[in-house]
């Protein structure tokens, strides 16, 4: 069952979150958050990407990169630009972008359940992304990044979801992407009581987003209970910090792809070979956005066709039956000669956000061709994960982002250090 439990929050001082608030560290690459950081000195990106403070003689990686983060940490806190709960409570984080809102509650999720799969995944991770992170939660003793997770809906949290945001949020403020952000906080022992009965009663709860933030902050944990003289297995460590989302909100979006080249066809050869396993329509000039499952959008020389998978490629099986999978399996890897396209530099990705004219822009400016994509639904995700299978790379697209700075959560203990 799983262990999701509330915990004392660090959080930006009233006033100050709009400022601190910032996209998720891997969102940008080093220039644009230095960019970020010089416009509003206050971003949490100055502290998720310390090497913002440091010129490009010094490396993104380097341990004083880690020990800036570390002691800004601590100076903002000293300085009141962060406060802490006196209690543990669970919070409600409701995120608004075009109208459309979605409430996650803010815990702190077990890393146990991670290693005994009771939170389950559907990306596999790399250990050379993960140790950016570790390194940068290990040294700050501070989780800063929460972790995306969905639950199937529950009626008693919807209830308390509800009932809590009748009262004032204790935080409301719109950012720089126009989306609105608020908070509530809920510490009465009887609801945080109930709130942790109900998720305890979930046999799986499923990462929707931040597979890498997971896997590190459950190996500092791990390595912090091996080096803890007193281990308990109530330690701060012992949990990371999460958003869980009921899947009736959530919303994922398109994750399109553009291609350089057409692997030696000519544009006619590529089409005789795309019609084996897709009926072909041409679908105009303007950008085509698939109606359902199965079917896709292509832009190529400067016109936009329809591709409808044909009955003998469907499949049941819960990662073969996936878009993205009929896409690469039958077309990709086939016909454009993209075996891995975790590796392959023919192959990129463009998520949703970007909007189609986006696909259109990269084709145009010399790719080749481009597909737009029918959005993975989460009853596929939750799917895969059940099944204990992974799916293909850049399956999932999900808006908004979860906002870093906004809730931090300290993993400190006395080792003598």
């Amino acid at each position: 069952m799983a262990d999701i439990k509330p915990f004392s929050a660090y959080r930006p001082a009233p006033g100050m979150e709009g400022k601190i608030a910032a996209l998720p560290y891997d969102v940008y690459n080093r220039q644009e958050a230095t960019g970020v950081v010089a416009g509003n000195p206050d971003s949490f990106l100055a502290i998720d990407r310390a090497e913002t403070g440091f010129g490009q003689e010094v490396d993104t990686y380097a341990p004083q990169v880690y020990e800036r983060a570390a002691r800004l940490l601590r100076d903002w806190i000293s300085q009141g630009k962060f406060i802490k709960e006196a209690q543990p409570c669970y919070y409600l984080y409701e995120l608004t972008m075009n109208g459309r809102s979605q409430t996650g509650i803010v815990a702190c999720a077990s890393i146990d359940d991670y290693c005994g799969n009771v939170i389950k995944k559907h990306e596999n991770t790399r250990a050379d992304k993960e140790l950016d992170r570790i390194r940068h939660v290990d040294t700050c003793d501070m989780q800063t990044g929460p972790i995306f997770l969905a639950y199937r809906s529950n009626d008693g949290l919807r209830e308390i979801v509800g009932e809590t945001k009748k009262n004032a949020p204790v935080c409301d403020f719109t950012s720089e992407d126009s989306i609105r952000h608020r908070v509530w906080v809920i510490g009465e022992p009887d609801r945080v009581k109930e709130i942790r009965g109900l998720f305890g009663q979930m046999d799986a709860v499923y990462i929707a987003d931040g597979h890498h933030r997971c896997a590190s902050a459950v190996k500092v944990g791990l390595m912090r209970r091996e080096s803890c003289p007193d281990y308990t297995g109530e330690e701060e460590f012992n949990y990371f910090l999460s958003v869980l989302f009921p899947d009736e909100e959530l919303y994922i979006m398109d994750y399109n792809r553009v291609v350089k080249d057409l692997n030696g066809c000519t544009k006619e050869g590529f089409l005789e070979k795309v019609a084996e396993n897709f009926r072909i329509e041409k679908a105009g000039q303007s950008p085509y956005r698939p109606d359902r499952k199965g079917r896709f959008g292509m832009y190529l020389g400067g016109e936009w066709y329809s591709l409808t998978a044909k009955q003998g490629i469907l499949s049941e099986d819960a990662v073969a039956g996936l878009d993205v999978s009929l896409l690469q399996d039958y077309l990709l890897g086939p016909v454009l000669g993209i075996q891995d396209p975790k590796t392959d530099k023919r192959i990129d990705f463009v998520g949703g956000i970007r909007g189609l004219e986006e696909l259109e822009r990269r084709v145009d400016e010399g790719l080749e061709v481009a597909f737009s994509m029918y959005p993975t639904s989460i009853g596929e995700l939750f799917a895969v994960a059940d099944a204990g299978r992974l799916m293909p790379p850049k399956s999932t697209w999900f808006e908004p982002k979860l906002r870093s700075g906004l809730f931090l959560h300290d993993i400190s203990y006395d080792d003598g250090r």
